[in-house]
């Protein structure tokens, strides 16, 4: 605690307030992204939706787009899902109590104890991904952090912990060393803590953590229909579960299928083919996906290609619709 109020991160924006809504939007944003990449996100999403009455009463569309190149889409139907909750089932007030936080869609154990800590003060233990990689080079602690062993003794490391008094220091603390000092490549030399870190004293630092078990990951391919209409594109809406849910994207087609006979079959266009675009390679946790776009320039169109789950937008509209990242700089780049 002492190191953190000389040396700890002071200044970011949700460190400025106990308001709930704006801790939970920082968890949430953080537990797949680094500070730096989350912070003009946060500021954007924060002046649209300043507080779970307007998140709860966006419509999804809205929320996605302001999420769009953030990743992880999951945790923005999450965050919809439990305004929502909040507004409907707690009075639009934020639960102070760990667990009914915990229930809250997309809040699991440590995200819970990170909000109730900041906004209530409430003592309760942490685990992000930085703090497993402190308490397991502190307490020497073998094996896959992610494995169910090893996080069973992490929690209990991390329990006792606790501080009796200054949660919040205490919590920040914890986060802003494992952010900045006992990283990958740890500045043992600078840590508060090195005197009876097991790990260091028995120079095994480059062991502990362990590293997730090895394995290939599975590659998938896919073709792009990239139909344009008189200065439009056709977009279509993702399922809502799944990879990129609920937004929107080109149609997509197996690799092996022929782009041009499966636009005119499955939205009875006219089209013939344009020019064909450079593969788009993304990777997600489980796998990678390889996705070759093809351009059909389409003459006349069906009412069935504008239906509820399809759009038509020209490029600019489209830059500015929830598209996942590597659409949109597909769209950049036609």
């Amino acid at each position: 605690m002492t190191w953190q109020r000389e040396h700890g991160r002071h200044a970011l924006p949700w460190q400025r307030t106990r308001d709930a809504y704006r801790i939970w939007l920082s968890e949430v944003m953080l537990q797949q992204t680094q500070v730096a990449t989350a912070l003009p996100y946060y500021e954007r999403f924060v002046a649209a939706f300043p507080d779970v009455h307007a998140l709860a009463a966006a419509p999804i569309d809205d929320v996605l787009r302001h999420w769009s190149g953030l990743g992880y889409y999951r945790r923005a139907h999450h965050l919809h899902a439990a305004a929502r909750m909040i507004v409907g089932r707690h009075g639009g007030v934020f639960p102070d109590d760990v667990e009914a936080i915990a229930a809250l869609p997309g809040i699991g154990r440590s995200t819970a104890a990170a909000i109730a800590a900041f906004a209530f003060g409430t003592r309760a233990a942490i685990l992000d991904g930085n703090v497993k990689r402190v308490l397991a080079r502190h307490r020497g602690i073998d094996g896959f952090p992610g494995a169910p062993a090893v996080q069973s003794r992490l929690w209990a490391a991390a329990e006792s912990a606790l501080p009796g008094e200054s949660i919040e220091t205490y919590t920040q603390g914890m986060m802003d060393l494992g952010a900045t000092v006992c990283t990958r490549t740890p500045a043992c030399l600078v840590c508060p803590v090195n005197v009876d870190c097991i790990a260091r004293i028995e120079g095994r630092i480059d062991e502990i953590p362990a590293a997730r078990p090895a394995r290939a990951l599975p590659h998938r391919e896919l073709r792009l229909l990239v139909l344009e209409r008189d200065g439009t594109l056709l977009f279509e809406r993702r399922p809502p579960t799944g990879v990129w849910s609920g937004l929107f994207s080109f149609p997509e087609a197996a690799f092996d299928d022929d782009a041009l006979e499966v636009a005119r079959s499955r939205f009875h266009v006219d089209a013939t083919r344009g020019p064909v675009t450079e593969p788009i390679t993304h990777g997600f946790t489980h796998f990678t996906l390889t996705l070759h776009p093809q351009r059909i320039v389409v003459t006349a169109a069906s009412p069935i290609a504008a239906s509820d789950a399809h759009v038509w937008l020209t490029r600019d509209d489209a830059l500015r619709a929830a598209l996942p990242s590597p659409i949109k700089r597909l769209v950049r780049a036609l």
